[in-house]
């Protein structure tokens, strides 16, 4: 097995010594930081996160930060989801697309006020285009990466642990909504979100020196709350149906085929760099589409790349994520697959490492 050879590029966390001595088996890298994928083990964590709560180190959803007077134009250049009746204290899930209406990231953007904002990236180099939007348009705002590294708090009892932290009142933020809550004495956005089906929260401790405290204090909290170090489940997400950038999608798809349609309101989005491509494509309507779709057998193995999807004999698709699910005893998983064979109960086959294996197109996903 090769290992990934450390250096200054590779980015650690604030949270990073806590997610140490929890006893972390595996990194993967995000946006050139470690995000944690496995502590006790990928399917223990799973049942662990749908059962108790855990503090997942989440940094590597960067913030690109919008301020000044333009802020809102930007951010609304860069979506197809119409932002005009967005307020302060909201988060919204944005496509953010190119020219040709491909997507280049899917964050959650959080209005902070009317002249700044955070897009809080999922892993790509986003940064950088809207750096570039900013300065070809001379548009009259600051774009940059602030010390900003979310922790989020995931599982059916993230809202007891979090009221021992921030108190009663946390339980009234509803769901992608944020409030400002104090913590020794300097006061952070936590949103009602997070990358699981689970329910929690998202905190985004401003200033890398908060990072241990905030960490210890949640866990010192949450010892009869069985709480655990975390991170995002493969087995909880694919059922869940939670997308992947990157994996699930790339710059090749548009939201529409990522089954993202309902986030991008073409007709009154105006301004959106991608939105003359995205009426085109919503009028004549995707080719191909993402599927929840169950896999027959044994456990899948793991795999770093797509395996083609097959309907005698031709392809048809591609299954982009799966896993095992103790729970729903299949293996599931996340295809982009054709209109031709899209419908609920299509048959087909996939090209799985270990040979071919029977697949059925479902009529959701799982969670």
């Amino acid at each position: 097995m090769a290992f990934i050879s450390p250096s200054r590029r590779l980015r650690r966390t604030p949270f990073s010594d806590g997610v140490e001595a929890a006893g972390v088996k595996a990194y993967t890298v995000y946006n050139r930081m470690l995000l944690p994928t496995v502590f006790e083990s990928v399917e223990a964590d799973y049942h662990h996160l749908k059962n108790h709560v855990q503090v997942w180190d989440v940094s590597v959803e960067r913030q690109v930060e919008l301020r000044g007077p333009d802020a809102a134009r930007l951010m609304q250049m860069l979506t197809p989801r119409d932002l005009r009746g967005m307020l302060p204290g909201r988060c919204f899930y944005v496509p953010i697309v190119d020219e040709t209406g491909g997507m280049l990231n899917d964050p959650v953007a959080v209005k902070l006020a009317e002249d700044r904002w955070w897009i809080s990236i999922a892993d790509s180099d986003l940064l950088l285009w809207v750096k570039g939007i900013a300065n070809g348009y001379r548009l009259d705002v600051l774009v940059d990466e602030p010390d900003v590294s979310p922790l989020a708090v995931q599982g059916p009892k993230a809202d007891e642990l979090m009221v021992r932290i921030f108190g009663e009142t946390i339980r009234d933020v509803k769901f992608f909504r944020f409030g400002l809550f104090e913590f020794e004495g300097r006061e952070l956005v936590v949103a009602r979100s997070g990358y699981s089906k689970q329910g929690g929260f998202e905190i985004y401790v401003e200033g890398a020196d908060l990072g241990m405290p905030l960490w210890n204090a949640l866990f010192a909290a949450g010892e009869d709350l069985q709480v655990r170090a975390g991170c995002p489940n493969a087995i909880e997400r694919i059922e869940g149906g939670l997308l992947s950038y990157g994996n699930d999608m790339t710059d090749d798809n548009t939201p529409h085929e990522c089954g993202l349609g309902r986030f991008c309101d073409t007709q009154t989005a105006i301004g959106c760099i991608g939105r003359d491509a995205l009426l085109r494509v919503a009028k004549e309507g995707p080719v191909q589409q993402v599927r929840a779709i169950a896999i027959d057998g044994d456990p899948v193995p793991g795999s770093d790349r797509a395996w083609p999807l097959f309907a005698s004999g031709r392809r048809v698709g591609q299954i982009t994520s799966a896993a095992w699910s103790p729970d729903y005893h299949t293996n599931v998983s996340i295809g982009m697959v054709r209109m031709t064979h899209w419908d609920t109960g299509t048959e087909l086959e996939v090209e799985t490492p270990d040979g071919m294996r029977r697949a059925t197109v479902q009529p959701g996903f799982w969670i």
